[in-house]
């Protein structure tokens, strides 16, 4: 099963990007991306905006601390393997995947959707 890991990208005070939370879900060599502006909850429904950020490397599925280039620091909020029978690579606007998570802290189903004019993600997460 691929593994999937939750980081809490803490940024620096003053930075113009707030902190997010970075969903990173393994696809082959490389960890498919998207910053959350809010934690998954683990007992209730949630719709929080996401972005889709460029693949990261699979290191940051066990990596805690600085991030390089004065961008903070990362804290694993959750991690765990995922399953998903949509191909993540190649996403275009308008895509939708399905999948579901077993982490420590989150365990349910996620449907991450990509408005097509906007271009924006939307990640729902739905817990057992």
């Amino acid at each position: 099963m691929p593994q999937f890991v939750i980081l809490h990208h803490r940024m620096p005070i003053g930075d113009v990007r707030p902190s997010h939370w970075d969903l990173m879900l393994e696809s082959g060599q490389v960890l498919k991306t998207w910053a959350l502006s809010a934690a998954p909850s683990t007992d209730a429904a949630a719709s929080i905006e996401a972005e889709q950020l460029p693949d990261h490397r699979t290191a940051y599925l066990c990596y805690e601390g600085e991030v390089s280039g004065g961008r903070g620091d990362v804290v694993q909020y959750d991690a765990g393997t995922y399953h998903t029978t949509d191909d993540l690579d190649g996403l275009a606007d308008g895509d939708v995947i399905e999948l579901r998570l077993v982490g420590r802290r989150c365990r349910g189903r996620v449907r991450l959707t990509c408005d097509e004019e906007s271009q924006r993600w939307t990640f729902e997460f739905s817990p057992d």
